[in-house]
């Protein structure tokens, strides 16, 4: 009973100490909605209005149907019809994105049933664009082949039919699949900063003489301190996902607990990582820098945030696995967008109380009473 009163006292001059330093309370909730709103406006996967041009060697029915059939929706625009000898320029002067040559006998083969080609060329300096032109073209090639193979075929009384659905994210909006992943990345530097900065502002101006000459101990201490900004991470991470779902139309399909215990083992992790870093430096300067470090960079690149983790290295792979975002970035796509609860993401959960305790340990263990 003792202890949760001092634990409570010590909680209660940390939130003082909040709210007379309004720095905090912007970094702990006006900061995140800030990058987020930068990243999801300003990071954008998305690519529409790619001009692309056409060089038709068939000059055939089928063949106008297919250059209407690329250009008729938004990703692509009309850039016209062109000769064999200009595609090569078209996309040196960056005036196209791809060419697509629609070869001879493009109608007839595919009334025989046989393989019909497109060449497309495509500009290869700007990699994101080259990809998904190119998966796109194809895509599109593929369709439109089947449906006009099926139009010839259907007279004889039997038809062909392919049809694809995309789940979770049908329309492939960049925000929807970024919103999680800033969140998480977003959260983690804030939740760190915040505990670094605040108990090395402690260290510096002495503070921490006058905690010591209490009867208070060290775990007692580490609570203390966590519990006032973790309060302040659960309204940001609110703060944070309501900004998304209003701003940028982000669904919610998932269970609210599983949400709530995977942002609070995430929370309890990166403030006791901030905390340890606090520990150990005893000061602001050096305390700023280890936690950007340690949050700021593993959080964006090895989380599954913007690449994907099966796509890096084995040796990447690895690494990933002590990296608590990859863990919160996962269980956000699987509860906002994949609709799962506790039962689909106990592993992610898991993962997070693993790292917390972690970090409660290392706190507590090198939080020495000392000054020197």
């Amino acid at each position: 009973m003792r202890s949760l009163t001092r634990i409570w006292a010590l909680a209660a001059k940390e939130v003082r100490h909040v709210l007379r330093d309004p720095r905090s309370l912007y970094l702990a909730l006006g900061m995140p909605v800030v990058m987020l709103l930068l990243f999801g406006y300003g990071v954008s996967f998305d690519l529409d209005g790619l001009p692309l041009a056409f060089v038709d060697l068939d000059q055939s029915q089928t063949s106008r149907e297919l250059r209407q059939r690329f250009t008729s929706g938004p990703e692509f625009v009309d850039g016209g019809l062109i000769d064999e000898d200009e595609a090569e320029g078209r996309l040196v002067s960056g005036r196209a994105m791809a060419v697509i040559v629609i070869e001879h006998g493009f109608e007839r083969h595919l009334r025989r049933g046989e393989d019909a080609h497109l060449q497309v060329l495509i500009d290869g300096s700007d990699n994101n664009g080259a990809t998904q032109t190119r998966a796109k073209t194809e895509m599109m090639g593929r369709i439109f082949g089947f449906q006009a193979a099926t139009r010839v075929v259907s007279a004889s009384g039997s038809a062909i039919e392919a049809r694809t659905w995309t789940r979770f994210n049908p329309e492939s909006r960049s925000a929807v699949f970024l919103v999680p992943g800033i969140t998480a990345y977003v959260l983690a530097i804030v939740a760190v900063l915040l505990t670094a900065l605040t108990v090395a502002r402690e260290w510096e101006r002495g503070s921490m003489a006058q905690l010591f000459a209490t009867p208070v101990g060290r775990l007692e201490i580490v609570i203390g301190k966590l519990i006032p900004y973790m309060v302040v991470g659960t309204l940001a991470v609110l703060l944070v996902l309501g900004v998304g779902m209003w701003v940028f139309d982000m669904p919610f399909r998932g269970s609210p607990l599983a949400l709530a215990v995977l942002s609070v083992l995430f929370l309890a992790g990166m403030l006791g990582q901030g905390l340890f870093i606090s520990v150990l430096t005893r000061n602001q300067m050096v305390a700023t820098q280890a936690a950007t470090m340690s949050s700021m960079l593993p959080s964006m690149l090895l989380s599954g945030f913007v690449f994907p983790i099966e796509n890096m290295p084995q040796v990447l792979q690895y690494i990933t696995v002590v990296v608590p975002a990859r863990y919160f970035v996962e269980g956000l796509r699987g509860v906002l967008l994949r609709g799962n609860g506790l039962e689909e993401l106990w592993p992610n959960a898991l993962a997070l109380l693993a790292f917390a305790l972690l970090m409660m340990v290392l706190s507590t263990a090198r939080f020495r009473r000392t000054i020197a």
